[in-house]
């Protein structure tokens, strides 16, 4: 197997948080796994995944996004099909229909009220009840250490993000749809009818877990992520 065949993992975050959320699996595939924060990278998940396609090197990318990760994951499918060796979509949701409302009222909150009442009223609730405090307090933090203005970029990405739902079906590869049963956003309905859509999918339902199933339930995604990963070597 040459170098451009071996399996690379590329790791995509959710809001409001960044890279680091990944640190519980940066060991899975050592050396070809990544894991960047997509803020600096532009003003759109199409920019974000051109970007994220530039830091990568071979052509067996496993995918992995966290809400708008998952979007992100699903560009840089879109952008280069034969590069993506399969997605794994977590707590995300293909299909878009916009609310401006929405996404006025989040940016007016990160801006009049700041990051830390943003957090409390729209990506705290986000967790299951079941999830351990520490995890959700170094969740907070980890938000924190980003600004009010690079998480508004994130989240205009996130509210102009173009509709994927048909690409779901048409997609050749793999397609892993993880939820946590407790998840709000997009809940389990949604994750259960995008995987039925997809050529190849899968649904995993992640027990007493919410929508960051990566911090919530490390070991879950860990082996789901493992047996993806040993799919494709």
């Amino acid at each position: 197997m040459s170098a451009r065949d071996e399996p690379e993992l590329l790791l995509l975050h959710a809001l409001p948080l960044d890279g680091s959320m990944w640190a519980g699996q940066m060991e899975l595939l050592p050396g070809a796994t990544y894991a960047p924060t997509l803020y600096a990278l532009g003003d759109s998940v199409e920019a974000w995944a051109a970007e994220a396609l530039k830091l990568v090197h071979g052509d067996r990318l496993i995918v992995v996004g966290c809400s708008v990760g998952g979007s992100c994951a699903l560009e840089l499918a879109v952008a280069a099909p034969d590069r993506v060796a399969a997605l794994v979509l977590i707590g995300t949701k293909a299909g878009h229909r916009p609310d401006p409302a929405l996404h006025a009222c989040a940016l007016e909150t990160l801006h009049q009220k700041g990051l830390e009442e943003a957090w409390r009223v729209f990506w705290a609730p986000l967790f299951s009840s079941s999830a351990n405090s520490q995890v959700i307090s170094d969740a907070k933090r980890m938000a924190l250490r980003r600004s009010p203005l690079e998480v508004a970029r994130g989240v205009t990405a996130f509210h102009s993000r173009p509709d994927r739902d048909q690409f779901l079906s048409v997609f050749p590869r793999p397609i892993v749809v993880v939820t946590g049963v407790d998840d709000i956003a997009p809940g389990l309905d949604v994750s259960a009818a995008q995987a039925r859509s997809a050529q190849h999918g899968r649904l995993h339902i992640v027990p007493e877990c919410g929508h960051y199933v990566p911090l919530e339930r490390p070991e879950s995604i860990n082996s789901i992520l493992c047996e993806v990963i040993a799919a494709q070597s």
